[in-house]
């Protein structure tokens, strides 16, 4: 069995190619080859861009695939460009074609949990989620029309070893670990699904082969809680206790610079639901929230990163953390300044 990852160099992409290897598929690679990749023994690589078209159909001349798995349809990658020549180049020479969207392309809402008849997003295809859509579209219309065999599947909160967004799991060891402030807005109160990467690149893998999965979109994630539960859980993780602070309303939105992760925001305000991935692909979590990230906080640990003085910026979203101008802010609500510093 062929499979290629649209990808397949970091996190995400990197651990489906490793359960596809581990299943015994023979794997290729396709990316710029801009980013060093610690692929597993006898993985090829093909080097194209996805937003030149001439660069994907010279790469991709003549092949053949039992299962693409698109790990790289992101708007900061494709920079907006659409599918259409990609699967025009594909139709007709996969077995299935699993595409990677979010739970960003959901319509934001107060009705808990989200399932996948929710609204979309109403967002061009030059933002996160506006782009997801528009790919699902242009993938489950191309299906409708041709058979072609696209699946989408919708994580939330991805956590798990490899992660190269470092606002999240690993910026909250580090505080944790060394008794820093941690700052929340919204009272502590927005809550998010979070699910392990193994859990996805698992369900990917199985997409590639079932036969519920063409022409369908599934949720696939684990339990959701609030910020504040996130920190407590992690607390206990990692042996240190939490010195939470809440963020003034007044303040969200006027700091200089970001002090807490990206997904504690209120555009991260949702649960999913993944009773349809339950009942049709028998999908079920294998790690909980406590389980998944203490397996990764031991990660994190045999790494070295607990180690990590300077803050590093992840290569997609730029998000980073400065623990001292957190502290002067932390220092600043405390004293109850009527305006972040």
């Amino acid at each position: 069995m062929k499979a290629l990852v649209l990808g397949g160099s970091q996190f995400v992409g990197l651990h489906t190619v490793q359960e596809l290897v581990a299943r015994g598929w023979d794997v290729t690679v396709l990316n710029r080859g801009k980013t060093e990749a610690r692929l597993p023994p006898g993985v090829e690589r093909l080097v194209a861009d996805r937003t030149d078209a001439e660069s994907m159909r010279s790469a991709l001349a003549g092949t053949e695939w039992d299962a693409v798995v698109d790990v790289s349809g992101f708007v900061m990658v494709t920079q907006g460009a659409g599918m259409s020549d990609l699967v025009e180049l594909l139709d007709g020479r996969v077995g299935a074609y699993v595409f990677t969207s979010s739970v960003m392309a959901y319509a934001p809402s107060g009705s808990f949990p989200w399932d996948e008849t929710f609204a979309s997003v109403d967002e061009g295809p030059n933002t996160y989620g506006g782009f997801k859509k528009a790919a699902e579209q242009t993938l489950l219309e191309r299906h409708a029309t041709t058979g072609f065999p696209a699946s989408v599947v919708r994580p939330a909160a991805i956590y798990g070893p490899d992660n190269n967004i470092y606002d999240m799991e690993m910026a909250y060891f580090l505080r944790l670990l060394r008794g820093l402030p941690v700052i929340l807005p919204h009272d502590g109160l927005v809550a998010t699904s979070y699910g392990h990467v193994d859990d996805l690149c698992r369900t990917m893998v199985d997409m590639a082969t079932h036969p519920a999965a063409p022409g369908e979109v599934y949720n696939v994630t684990a339990e959701g809680v609030t910020a504040n539960e996130y920190v407590a859980r992690i607390a206990e993780i990692v042996g240190k206790p939490a010195d939470v602070i809440h963020m003034p309303s007044a303040w969200i939105g006027r700091t200089s610079k970001p002090a807490y992760n990206h997904l504690f925001g209120a555009a991260h305000h949702g649960i999913l639901s993944i009773e349809k991935a339950r009942s049709r692909l028998g999908f079920e979590p294998e790690y909980d929230f406590r389980a998944g990230h203490a397996q990764t906080f031991e990660w994190f640990t045999e790494s070295g990163l607990h180690e990590t003085k300077d803050a590093p910026m992840d290569p997609l979203w730029f998000a980073s953390f400065d623990f001292d101008y957190e502290a002067r802010l932390a220092e600043a609500i405390r004293a109850g300044s009527p305006d972040p510093v």
